[in-house]
């Protein structure tokens, strides 16, 4: 009978180890599993190629179907919904076509904060407005701060599913430092030019 009981506890106590080195196998592989950067990295290029190229199709692409929008402006609710998003930028992108305007556009990623299946960037942006060739008028910027959380989706594509931004001035933009993997875009000299409303 002791012998039936010893072989009894040594193989719980050996399932049990088993079990133990599984689940920690099995965080450790979660813990270990790498940051997306170059996917999320890719958004903001396309994001800029989508303002400078006034492209509605980049934009897109890269948000989900339910993806939320928040402006800084005052006046305009939440945009929900990526249709409804592309409205917007469907309006922003003729006022600029309309004007034989364009636009240079870039990020600074300072945050980013990853899991499994989301991922949160928190950074500053600057976009220049270039005023059509007969307007007379000077090239203008405007800065701000951004927050876009990006979600997987069930073919591992990174979209981004909530985009909300705030004023800031360009100053913070510029005095912003690269952060290894974290996207940072072109090296735009600094200038002191005039700030338009131009956002979408």
């Amino acid at each position: 009978m002791k012998k039936i009981l010893l072989r009894f506890n040594t193989s719980v106590l050996a399932y049990f180890i088993l079990t133990m080195c599984l689940c920690i196998s099995t965080l450790n592989a979660a813990a270990a599993e790498p940051i997306p950067h170059k996917a999320l990295n890719a958004n903001f290029s396309q994001l800029v190629h989508a303002f400078e190229h006034l492209d509605l199709n980049s934009i897109e692409k890269i948000y989900t179907e339910d993806a939320a929008y928040v402006s800084e402006t005052q006046d305009k609710g939440i945009i929900l919904g990526k249709q409804n998003i592309l409205n917007l930028y469907t309006r922003f992108f003729d006022k600029i076509k309309r004007k034989q305007a364009s636009l240079e556009v870039d990020f600074r990623v300072l945050v980013r904060h990853s899991d499994k299946n989301s991922a949160t960037d928190i950074g500053y942006y600057l976009v220049r407005f270039h005023p059509g060739a007969d307007s007379g008028e000077p090239v203008s910027e405007f800065a701000g701060k951004f927050v876009t959380v990006s979600a997987k989706d069930s073919s591992g594509k990174w979209l981004i599913s909530v985009d909300s931004n705030t004023h800031a001035t360009a100053k913070l933009y510029y005095d912003a430092k690269p952060v290894p993997n974290l996207y940072y875009g072109r090296q735009f000299i600094t200038s002191t030019p005039t700030e338009p409303s131009t956002t979408p």
